[in-house]
């Protein structure tokens, strides 16, 4: 892989039953454009419905009683900060080693890690990974299976292991703006770094995670041929490099910032929080806050900011493994330097340990599969009664025009 190739700026639709190149934005706005293409992704992405639909979704807490607990939108926002320091420091060192194309500015990195960052959760469900998989029950329920008979192997496994990832992809390129027709058309290289697994769910190693569903499969092969992303099996390709700064923002953001909320809602102590928070500051620097609050909150942008310098420098460091297809750490965080991989690694197990088994939290998610389970069995009926007969229950009438926005023909 090369650089000139990832930072590609071409956007794609869909015509006559293809995937063709379509014109890109900037070029429509004239040689005098303020916006660079990726500038207007990021515009698309902000102004879109599926990024305010965030703002219903829980991170992790879900009916918290007051408003400094993150929901999705606001967990997409710092993670979309964090991704842009890392991507601008990564660029400059990529600029200073002369390995960025002419015509691209360090910028342009820390720009589409940003816009890939904050669409990374588009495809979340309401309670999250829970509702994945209540999803996916609700499908594999033998009762339901008349609902899917019509349909190919591979899509029906797409549907019954439904992938917040896969959806995301599918919300972009397909079902946000331009609707069925390109979606919001985003650049290559914001799609590229916004796929963590660019292999569809018939991979044998996909392990319940993937990102292409069967619909956005020829898409995903312009993008790959665009991007000159290796092929390595069957609907199968090497990862973007930037799709692991994508990884990195994410996973800095819920490690730390996820701690602060277990605070705010009494299930962790302040002192458990600074534990892990100090492994990676000067503990001189915070004693003097006012308040346990402020001494967290200083503790975390301290925290943060000595991650993304190392994960940067870890990622120019595996430069050549990234980009050849040799990389073979499972992310650049279990190749960071032991402070900042021990640190993390910490907070993620003190959050499965105290946040996700807590009882408050097992309850909403026991709750999860009767909830959604209710909305499939009056929706999917409805939708199938549609598409297959037009003759509709008074029920399914009513049903219908919830999703009357939606284009069901």
């Amino acid at each position: 892989m090369d650089w000139t190739k990832l930072l590609s700026t071409q956007r794609f639709k869909p015509e006559n039953g293809c995937i063709v190149p379509t014109v890109t934005a900037s070029s429509e706005e004239g040689a005098d454009a303020l916006r660079t293409d990726f500038h207007i992704d990021y515009d698309r992405v902000v102004f879109s419905s599926g990024f305010r639909r965030l703002a219903r979704k829980t991170q992790v807490h879900p009916f918290a009683l007051h408003d400094h607990t993150h929901n999705r939108l606001t967990h997409s926002v710092e993670v979309a900060s964090v991704g842009r320091s890392l991507g601008n420091r990564v660029g400059v060192m990529l600029n200073a080693g002369h390995f960025l194309p002419s015509g691209s500015h360090a910028a342009d990195i820390g720009a589409i890690v940003q816009v890939a960052c904050l669409a990374h959760d588009f495809g979340n469900p309401p309670f999250g990974h829970t509702g994945e998989d209540a999803l996916r029950e609700w499908f594999r329920d033998p009762q339901h299976a008349h609902y899917l008979q019509e349909l190919s192997n591979t899509e029906r496994n797409d549907i019954e292991t439904y992938e917040g990832n896969a959806h995301s992809l599918r919300l972009v390129s397909s079902l946000e703006m331009y609707q069925n027709d390109g979606g919001m058309r985003l650049t290559a290289a914001v799609i590229g770094a916004l796929i963590k697994y660019p292999w569809t769910s018939s991979a044998p190693h996909r392990r319940n995670k993937f990102n292409i569903y069967q619909t956005e499969l020829p898409f995903m092969r312009c993008i790959a041929e665009q991007l000159g992303l290796p092929q390595t099996g069957e609907n199968q390709w090497m990862r973007h490099p930037l799709s692991y700064l994508m990884e990195a923002a994410d996973d800095i953001c819920y490690a730390l910032l996820d701690l602060e909320d277990a605070v705010e809602m009494g299930l962790l102590q302040v002192a458990d929080v600074e534990q892990i928070l100090s492994r990676l500051t000067n503990k001189e620097y915070f004693w003097q806050s006012y308040s346990s609050q402020e001494r967290c909150a200083r503790l975390r942008g301290i925290a943060i900011g000595r991650a993304v310098d190392d994960i940067a420098h870890t990622f120019i460091k595996h430069h050549r493994d990234l980009l050849n297809g040799s990389f073979r750490g499972k992310d650049l965080l279990a190749l960071a330097s032991p402070d900042v991989s021990e640190a993390l690694n910490a907070a993620k197990e003190l959050a499965r340990t105290r946040i996700f088994r807590h009882q408050s939290k097992l309850i909403t998610e026991i709750a999860t599969f009767p909830c959604l389970g209710s909305i499939l069995g009056l929706l999917v009926p409805a939708v199938h009664a549609f598409i297959k007969t037009g003759q509709l229950s008074k029920r399914q009438e009513l049903a219908l025009s919830l999703l009357k926005e939606q284009k069901l023909d």
